[in-house]
Order: structure tokens, then sequence, then C-alpha cells
């Protein structure tokens, strides 16, 4: 292993000079070599680090040269829940570049009035399926208006905050119908002022009801339900205690005590069989309530449907009738809701039960049956619909194809506007309130979005609502090329509030 030379740094610079001062005279090198003991080759190696040295130390520094911020920017970071203030040190931490508070909002409110124009004007020429709905920000005094389409999920209005009356709703559809936009059918909770509104604008429109809120509504049944359960399962040993007290001379605990063991299991039991009775039900209803009803080997009509709900709700309410007080109100309420909401409910039914009467003189009920099996599994084996129907016989493949578009098209449940929604909630967290502008920014952002992963990866909102000319970038939609950047209001650094 070599030893490093016993030389201070001060010498070492000094015979580097030495080197370079006397560079090309002859046998300057060998006299420093023996006069300081150092080998030849380490000092060619430290006059050339020497000269190195002061080469880098008189060149001119290059700075780097920083982004200037842009629109695209900006608008990236407020699409991305920062505010104002966030963006401005965002920019001033990434691209070591001050901007004014003033010019970001400038760049905003340009952005937003470009946002509400797009939205104006672009609409699909087809005619589509809308799903409504409204949510409320802080404050309960008024809410946030949406439209969305059902297959696309592109947002088509998004208004407020407004009154949640039937005046703001139908002020919604019409504007949507002064737009161009065509629809032919509707799907919405119960609320009154949505509904009012459709028949007011739309009258010829099927409208349908979403089905999510029934389920969210049984399962809130059956927890009460399960409670109650649960309840009395926790007092039997209570009781087995008090029943023996009173068997050994003792008085009962307590002043409402119960020591009936007997009355106490049918009390049990009887619980326990609504709360199974009600599962059962809810499961057999949620069955009966989908775009397709497989049973045996056939698919069920329209009227062997009603059948069978019919039959559900005789069943549900003779649970109720033989349940105890507790959880009687329950099951009555949501029997009586079933029996209003069911026609809405299966808004969807008729035009399917339409379509597969036509198709039975090609594919017959037995067949239908069969592509309906693995239309409900396709999912657990992995099959698109292509993939489903190549693996059909041939001769059945034309009618199959309408059957699988007319499943696939059934509307029942609004989850497109609560995915919408689930984008607006942290915008509504960070900023309290969205004005017209910021929710067309939004909504063009949201419709110009490529999906990054599933069966429409590739493809916007916007391109499977037939638009497939539109741009798959969003600030390009608005006018904000790549290399647009942003002249500031204020010195480069100047950050005033």
């Amino acid at each position: 292993m070599g030893q490093a030379h016993p030389s201070t740094p001060d010498e070492r610079a000094q015979w580097a000079a030495i080197l370079l001062a006397h560079h090309g005279d002859y046998g300057i090198v060998t006299q420093l070599s023996r006069q300081h003991h150092v080998s030849r080759p380490t000092l060619y190696a430290w006059r050339d680090q020497a000269s190195q040295a002061l080469l880098a130390h008189f060149s001119p520094s290059l700075e780097p040269q920083r982004p200037t911020p842009s629109a695209r920017h900006i608008l990236t970071l407020w699409v991305n829940h920062a505010s104002e203030r966030g963006i401005q040190a965002a920019l001033r931490e990434l691209l070591r570049h001050g901007i004014s508070l003033q010019t970001i909002t400038a760049v905003l409110h340009q952005a937003q009035q470009r946002a509400i124009s797009s939205m104006h004007s672009h609409v699909p020429a087809s005619t589509r399926a809308l799903a409504l709905d409204e949510i409320y920000a802080n404050n309960r005094r008024g809410a946030y208006l949406n439209v969305v389409d059902v297959h696309s999920g592109a947002v088509w209005a998004s208004e407020g905050p407004l009154p949640v009356d039937s005046d703001s709703w139908t002020l919604v559809l019409w504007s949507l119908q002064e737009r161009g936009l065509r629809w032919q059918r509707v799907v919405m909770d119960d609320g009154a002022p949505m509904h009012a509104a459709c028949r007011e604008a739309t009258p010829h429109v099927l409208v349908q009801l979403d089905q999510w809120h029934l389920w969210h509504t049984c399962a809130a049944v059956q927890a009460r339900l399960e409670r109650v359960l649960a309840k009395l399962e926790q007092q039997t040993s209570v009781v087995e205690r008090q029943a023996a007290r009173i068997a050994s001379g003792q008085r009962a605990r307590g002043r409402t005590a119960k020591t009936d063991t007997a009355a106490h299991a049918t009390d049990l039991a009887n619980a326990q069989r609504v709360a199974e009775g009600v599962c059962y039900l809810t499961q057999e209803l949620r069955r009966l309530l989908a775009v397709v009803v497989v049973e045996r080997d056939k698919l069920l009509s329209e009227v062997q449907r009603g059948d069978e709900l019919d039959a559900v709700l005789d069943l549900l309410d003779e649970v109720a009738e033989t349940s105890q007080p507790s959880q009687q109100a329950e099951v009555m309420r949501l029997a009586r809701r079933i029996r209003a909401q069911l026609p809405k409910l299966l808004a969807f039914a008729p035009h399917v039960a339409q379509v597969q009467r036509d198709l039975a003189s090609v594919l017959r009920e037995e067949q239908q049956a069969l592509v309906a099996w693995a239309y409900l599994r396709r999912e657990v084996l992995e099959w698109t619909d292509d993939e489903l129907l190549a693996a059909l016989p041939a001769e059945w493949r034309g009618a199959a194809r309408v059957l699988l578009a007319t499943w696939a098209d059934a509307v029942r449940v609004s989850s497109a506007v609560e995915r919408w929604h689930s984008i607006m909630r942290p915008h509504l967290a960070l900023r309290r309130a969205l004005s017209g502008g910021m929710l067309a920014l939004l909504a063009v952002w949201h419709n110009h979005r490529v999906f990054s992963r599933g069966v429409n990866k590739g493809l916007s909102p916007l391109h499977l609502s037939g638009m497939t000319d539109a741009p798959t970038d969003w600030l390009i939609a608005l006018g904000y090329p790549p290399d647009e950047a942003v002249t500031p209001h204020a010195a480069p650094l100047a950050l005033a509030a």
C-alpha cells in the first residue's frame, strides 16, 4: 500500500506554483524531486491539479437557467388543492422564482372565464343518460347542483351555491337544453325538488330512482335490528342471575328486572328470527332489482319479477307483524318505503324485458339465461365483453351482443355524480366555497382527464361521451400551451400579499 508524502499543503502549493511558473524549463522537475524526495509522477499530478484549480477559479460561472412560472404551473397547483398563497410558496421553492398574488389571481380569473366558455360550448351530439344530485358546503344555506353523465362520468353542469328547490333545478336543466344537451333518462334520489324540476323541464324523460339509497336504508335497518339482538344476548346472563336469586328466595335487583328466563328466550329467538328474516328478504330484494335476474334456466320476465317482488314485500309485512315493538316500526317503515319507490326503482326494467322478448326468436330463453349467467360472473371469470362473446357459439353472438349492450346501458344508480362529489369535497374543505368559475375550471379538468388504468385506460370522460376529438390536456383545451410563461406584475422576488 502506497504511503502519503509527508509534506504540508502549503509546501505542495509552493512546489506546484514553481512547476507552473517554470513550465517547459528543462530539469526543474528533476531538481525538485531530488531536493524534496518526491517522485516525478507525483509532482506532475500536483502540477495538473493546480492548473485545473486555477482554470476553474478564473472561468466565468454559468448560472443555471431558472424556468419562469407559467399559467400551467399555477393551474396545475390549483387543481391539486393548493391555495393562492400555497401556489406562491410552491413556485418560490420549486422554481426559485417569486410571483405576486396579484399575478396568480389574474391567471386564475382568466382561466375560470375560459372554463365557463368551454363548458357552455362543448356538448356531445349523442343522447345521454344523466345523474342528478346536490352537495352541501360548510353551511346549509345553499348547495352545489350537479349534472353528470351516467356512463362516461363527464360533468355537464355544476352550479352553486344555490337554494335546493325546484326553481333552481329547473333553471339548471333549462340551461343544459339551451346548450344543446339531449338526454332520454335521469337517475336521482327521492329529493322532491329534482323530481319537480324534471316534470317541469322534461316531462317525457324517464326518471329512474337511485337504488343505492335504498340499499343504504336497508343496511341501516339491519344494523339497528342486530343491535337489538345483541342487547338481548348480553342480557341473557343477567336474566339467569336474577332468576337464580328468585329461586333462592332473594329479591331481584333493579326496578324493572327481568327474571323469566323462558320469556327472555322467546324474545331472543323472536329478535333473531326478525333480523335473519329481514336480512334474507333484503338480499332477495337486491337480486330482484338487478338488471339481469336468472331463475333456473330462464330470465325472469317483467310480470314474473313483479310477482316475486310482491311476495318479498308480503313476507316483509309478516315479519313486521310478528316482531317486537322495538323492531316492528323499523321493518314497517322499510316495507312502506320499498312499496312507494318500487315503480321508479324498476324504471329500467320495461326496456330490458322488451329487448329480451324481441330476441327470443333468435336466442331462446335457456340460451339467454346462459349468456346472463356468464355476464353476471364476468368479473370472477376475468372476461371482457369481447372475450365473453368469443366463448359463445358463432350463431349466438349477434343477439348476445345486443343483450350485453342493453344490460350495460341500463341505469340503476347515480354513482357517477357521487364520484364527482368526491372530487369536489377536498376543494370545498380547502376553499370553503366555490364560485361558478372555480366549478367550471374543476369540471374542465375532470372532463379532459385521461384514465390511467382500467377498461377505459387512455380515454377521458369526453372521449367516452362520443367527443373523440377532445384534447387529452385540459390546459391546452383552455388555451395554455406548454411554453406559455406568465409576465409577473411585480419584481421577480416580490412576494407581496
